[in-house]
């Protein structure tokens, strides 16, 4: 998996590349990696260790729900048939490429 230091909504090195915690309610993509950033609230081990026992994995089909009224915080994302409620910004570590 590809870990990128700056946050950014895409990557450098993959165009069509964006993060999950930009994204809105109806997106449906592919996960491509997980990056954390420097500035992140939690350990990036911890944050990474969290994001992959909770299925979201290279390839995994994921699609944003639902959101939150006030600051749209948090989200409610469907990965692989799975419903999990993330805050945005633990979604930005999750790199995602859009489907068609």
């Amino acid at each position: 998996m590809t870990e990128i230091a700056a946050p950014a909504a895409v990557s450098d090195h993959e165009a069509g590349t964006a993060c999950l915690g930009a994204a809105a309610v109806g997106f449906r993509g592919t996960i491509r990696g997980i990056r954390v950033p420097d500035d992140a609230h939690l350990p990036r081990a911890e944050l990474e260790r969290r994001l992959l026992e909770l299925g979201f994995i290279e390839g995994a089909r994921v699609e944003i729900l639902h959101q939150g009224l006030f600051g749209r915080d948090p989200i409610a994302v469907r990965v692989n048939g799975m419903t999990v409620a993330l805050r945005r910004r633990e979604a930005s570590a999750i790199l995602v490429d859009a489907s068609l």
